[in-house]
């Protein structure tokens, strides 16, 4: 893209909205349970999204393009959002969005691996600086808390951060070519599929409590953070090598933290506040020092 303003215009669009909805995400557990939530939040953001396909005349994506689209579904949006809800039943908010922001750290990993991209020492440092400051963030009590239930909330998270991964790798190997609405529309649509299959199984007839404040943290978790965040983080995918991408997303859990301390009235400590500066400082490293153009996947769709 020629124009770097806007490539970081829509980072910082997506980080904030993305922040900002931690905090509706974690609410919404008092009037539904997680995985009818993510039903509720998805399903909205596909019928948007195929919505917005059907009056700009996307089309639909070729028959050989489905498998690879439910791939995509099923890592980006099914695993990804049921572990995280579900996980977020013991982890507070703040650390489960600092927890599934350690996607930069494997999606670099898998990029050198995989795609073949190259990373320079400036994004190594950059992605080393960040990647401690989410460790800041999180505390030493991450390593040596005790508690079964909290291990097990992390440990799901954690394992949602490597399916998201892995699903931008695969978006990067098999899905390049199509359109990014295209994208966007139908592997929600797959995963929606996925976790209402997940929500009848594990669910079924617990109480859902549809009030104006939960109809809201639907629509727009559904709409602005998902239906427009993912479909602008497919551009930014195909516009710029993914550790760039990746390593932006740091500031997810900057701004979640944020928010939660404003609308919530969470703590903010004095490592969460050195953690935050420090994934600021990596990105801003990154972008200095690591100028060298990463070479390009050598897959093609």
């Amino acid at each position: 893209m020629k124009h770097k303003w806007v490539v970081w215009a829509l980072v910082l669009l997506i980080t904030v909205i993305w922040g900002y909805a931690w905090v509706f995400m974690k609410a919404s557990l008092n009037f539904m349970g997680p995985f009818t939530f993510s039903a509720f939040r998805f399903g909205t953001g596909a019928v948007t999204l195929l919505l917005a396909v059907w009056l700009l005349k996307a089309g639909k994506p070729p028959r050989r393009m489905w498998k690879h689209l439910i791939v995509v579904g099923l890592l980006q949006t099914t695993i990804v959002f049921t572990f995280v809800m579900y996980g977020m039943q013991f982890v507070d908010a703040g650390k489960s969005s600092v927890l599934l922001y350690s996607m930069p750290l494997w999606s670099s990993l898998f990029a050198v691996k995989i795609l073949g991209e190259t990373i320079t020492t400036g994004k190594v440092i950059g992605l080393v600086v960040g990647m401690f400051g989410l460790i800041t963030i999180l505390g030493w009590d991450i390593f040596f808390v005790q508690d079964p239930a909290i291990i097990f909330g992390e440990v799901l998270i954690i394992v949602a951060a490597v399916a998201w991964a892995a699903s931008n790798v695969y978006y990067r190997i098999k899905l390049e070519g199509m359109t990014q609405l295209q994208v966007s529309a139908y592997q929600m649509l797959f995963g929606t599929i996925g976790i209402i299959t997940a929500t009848l199984f594990a669910e079924w007839g617990d109480p859902v409590k549809l009030t104006g404040e939960s109809i809201f943290y639907i629509l727009f978790t559904g709409v602005l953070a998902s239906a427009l965040c993912f479909t602008v983080w497919f551009i930014l995918l195909s516009v710029i090598d993914m550790v760039t991408a990746t390593l932006s997303t740091l500031l997810v859990p900057v701004f979640g933290l944020f928010f939660g301390w404003l609308i919530l009235g969470e703590e903010l400590t004095n490592g969460i506040l050195i953690g935050s500066g420090m994934i600021i400082a990596g990105i801003g490293v990154a972008q200095i020092f690591g100028k060298k153009r990463s070479r390009r996947s050598a897959y093609r769709p």
